[in-house]
């Protein structure tokens, strides 16, 4: 064998699943056909957050005045917004590099397919093939923007998150197809810096995965910022022949023609498992996702996967976490399988929304008699200080045990916030526990005892 374990992928899944086998002495290559460190630090996560830091300090700048400062009217120099991305976002990929190294895993550029046996092919850029041999072979090759049969995307004027992160000028005029996390900081970054933005959603509310008073926090939010939001509307065809684009939208049993120099396709991710020799070696898939156990194995021994390809919340930290326990378990250790209930999500647009665990809704289906809780930003000192009133923490314990069940947040910095609700649930702490455990004052966090003493019918600041 070449090497105790192949990592085929190296997103957020993928390469801290490489770091994590060298530390425990596994000797290991990584594999990449484009950038090291995947779509998130390259395409995804980590470049879209200097997009929105950078409408973040333009609405700064606006509101100025706000905080007693004076300042001369503010222009967005759109590609140098995105050159400070792209910086950030190859910054990071160096970071990556230098980590391989550290760890002594060997990296491949190719393209990686599985073959029996344990064999790995790499089809290099200049046509090349090479094969190398693993006794473990991890397939972390994430995910893409999905394409609905409706909204084909051309690259120029139908376009995925990959194009919108880079696009050579600034449009006047944008509709974003769906209301997800990706669809929503999107929305956000190019109305901030003042392209007007139309936001479709299918579904009755946006961010529909969150609780629904979250979703309509959010709705008013991101209205007053003046983006027009339709709900419960489908996109039945979009026309790309004249200078825009003029997409038919049907709400109810009415359909109208929007206008627009772009539109954006944010409907959900496709993993990518084409052409990867599944089939050829046997690796079992249900409906785009290979099947796997609590550890991450196939049904084909030596095979495992995680991140985007297999079921669970396509999101980095998730991936990274699937890929230590994997590693951990191939190495002989015992780590215990992922609680997919006690994953934090979070939406970085202005104001941040941030949740873990049961909404109300869920929570009550699930059979539990229920506490809630919630604090205003609008009564923190901290939240008044800072300017950033809007939004509110909710909390949600189960009546009889005190078991905290879950938590949503909309406002300023609650991004930075909800790990503690993770840990508090991951130590099974209490709903009086977090009542009882003092916070600093003033801070943001706060509002979260704050918001446990209300469903105790002890908050002191409301």
């Amino acid at each position: 064998m070449n090497y105790d374990l192949i990592v085929i992928g190296s997103g957020p899944g993928g390469y801290v699943a490489a770091i994590r086998a060298a530390q425990l002495g596994l000797k290991t290559a990584i594999v990449e056909r484009e950038s090291l460190g995947g779509i998130c630090l390259n395409w995804g996560c980590i470049p879209t957050k200097a997009l929105l830091k950078s409408a973040q300090v333009f609405e700064y700048i606006n509101h100025a005045a706000d905080y007693g400062i004076n300042v001369q009217a503010p222009q967005v120099d759109f590609n140098s917004v995105v050159k400070r991305s792209r910086g950030v976002a190859d910054g990071m990929s160096k970071g990556i590099q230098f980590l391989m190294k550290k760890n002594k895993i060997d990296v491949i550029m190719g393209t990686g397919k599985i073959k029996k046996g344990g064999i790995t092919e790499i089809k290099g850029s200049d046509g090349s093939v090479r094969e190398y041999t693993a006794k473990h072979t991890i397939l972390a090759t994430g995910g893409s923007s999905r394409e609905l049969p409706n909204l084909k995307q051309d690259g120029k004027k139908v376009i995925g998150y990959r194009q919108a992160m880079s696009l050579p000028e600034q449009p006047k005029s944008m509709i974003v197809v769906g209301s997800g996390a990706i669809g929503i900081e999107f929305a956000y970054f190019y109305n901030a810096i003042g392209t007007k933005v139309t936001v479709i959603e299918y579904l009755e509310n946006i961010v529909p995965v969150e609780d629904e008073e979250i979703s309509k926090a959010l709705l008013r939010s991101l209205k007053k910022a003046g983006i027009n939001i339709m709900t419960g509307a489908n996109v039945e065809s979009v026309d790309t022949s004249g200078n825009g684009c003029k997409v038919q939208v049907k709400t109810g049993s009415s359909v109208e023609t929007l206008e627009a120099d772009i539109v954006l396709s944010a409907v959900g991710v496709s993993t990518n498992i084409e052409n990867l020799g599944l089939e050829e070696v046997g690796v079992k898939t249900d409906k785009g996702k290979v099947l796997v156990d609590d550890f991450y194995k196939t049904n084909v021994e030596g095979v495992y996967a995680i991140g985007d390809i297999v079921k669970g919340q396509a999101l980095a930290h998730v991936a990274s976490a699937e890929g230590i326990t994997c590693v951990e378990k191939i190495a002989g250790h015992h780590p215990e399988p992922i609680n997919y209930n006690n994953i934090p999500g979070c939406t970085y647009c202005s104001p941040e929304i941030a949740s873990v665990g049961y909404t109300e809704k869920a929570a009550k289906e699930a059979g539990y008699e229920i506490k809630v809780g919630k604090f205003p930003f609008s009564a923190s000192g901290k939240a008044s200080a800072a300017g950033a009133k809007d939004g509110f923490v909710k909390v949600i314990f189960d009546a009889k045990y005190g078991e905290f069940l879950g938590a949503h947040m909309i406002g300023a910095n609650v991004t930075e916030m909800i790990a503690e609700v993770v840990v508090a649930r991951k130590l099974e702490t209490t709903g009086m526990d977090i009542v009882k455990s003092i916070h600093p004052h003033p801070t943001m966090s706060e509002a979260i005892m704050e918001a446990a003493a209300d469903a105790y019918g002890e908050v002191i600041h409301l």
